[in-house]
């Protein structure tokens, strides 16, 4: 089941195509990454899906309702984590809680939600004194107050310390768990690569590439490095191979095959292989190939 469906999705500001045609869809129970460069148009087609914005043209449905058209239902059964706070800097971070408690439908215990975010220390402390860090955790209890079905998350850990980086990631994983779906922007890319079941990548208002990490991971060649003693003939292999003095580097699109015929050749004649490393792509790589494309 689709909870988010994106198609031809256009947007412009004056003469400026903001996004030029998306399609992608987000479904039930999985965490969607939706990932670019600076001025990709990311947000723009978050706030598409948030209502917040009505396209030039195409499609967009959450939950087959029309988010412009339909906002009050569809925040009912939506919760967001925006770049921007709109926190009240004078409430302490209880009365925060308290008040969105009543502007809301979905029912929650601020107690336990603050623990989830560790904020119950701070629970009495006004937003204005919070760390830049604290504010996010705020935001995200915010966004995740009563577990609503769809979650949208944009650059959700900026500013947070490892410790609490991964305790929202945690949290995270556990709604997913219970079949909340979650769209999520970040330029933490190995955020993504930790947490997302699919990404897309957007440059310049379109979707460059998508597919599940495995699939997308799998455009870019694998790297097999090692150092090898200087002048032995070296075996055959599928991918293409550098040698530089010692330095062996093979770019490979069958890491395992190529990885076996090397530690063989490496056995059958008794060479040790130093500094030996084997690594599928990485989203980074992918990234910063589009980028420069």
């Amino acid at each position: 089941m689709n909870v988010i469906e994106v198609s031809e999705l256009t947007y412009r500001y004056g003469q400026f195509v903001a996004v030029a045609g998306v399609d992608f869809t987000v479904r039930q129970g999985e965490i969607f990454a939706l990932l670019g460069t600076n001025g990709a148009g990311k947000t723009t087609t978050l706030e598409t899906i948030e209502g917040f914005r009505k396209p030039a043209s195409g499609r967009v449905r959450a939950f087959g309702l029309d988010p412009a058209a339909d906002r009050p239902a569809l925040s009912a059964r939506t919760g967001v984590m925006s770049q921007q706070t709109g926190l009240i800097g004078e409430l302490t971070v209880a009365e925060t809680l308290d008040l969105w408690a009543g502007l809301t439908t979905r029912k929650d215990s601020a107690k336990a939600l603050l623990s989830t975010v560790e904020l119950t220390h701070r629970a009495d402390v006004q937003v204005d004194k919070l760390s830049g860090g604290e504010r996010r955790r705020l935001d995200f209890a915010l966004a995740i107050w009563g577990r609503p079905p769809l979650v949208i998350l944009d650059e959700p850990t900026t500013g947070l310390d490892p410790e609490s980086r991964q305790g929202l990631w945690d949290t995270v994983e556990h709604l997913k768990d219970i079949g909340t779906s979650v769209l999520l922007t970040t330029h933490y890319l190995e955020e993504a690569q930790a947490l997302a079941d699919r990404v897309a990548i957007m440059h310049n208002g379109r979707i460059q590439v998508s597919g599940t990490l495995s699939d997308v991971l799998s455009e870019q060649p694998a790297r097999i490095t090692a150092k090898v003693p200087y002048g032995m003939e070296l075996p055959k292999l599928l991918g293409d191979v550098a040698l530089d003095n010692e330095q062996l580097t093979v770019q490979t699109h069958d890491l395992q095959a190529d990885l076996h015929e090397l530690l063989q050749w490496a056995d059958r004649n008794a060479v040790r292989l130093r500094d030996l490393n084997a690594t599928q792509a990485s989203l980074q790589e992918i990234f910063l190939s589009i980028g420069k494309a």
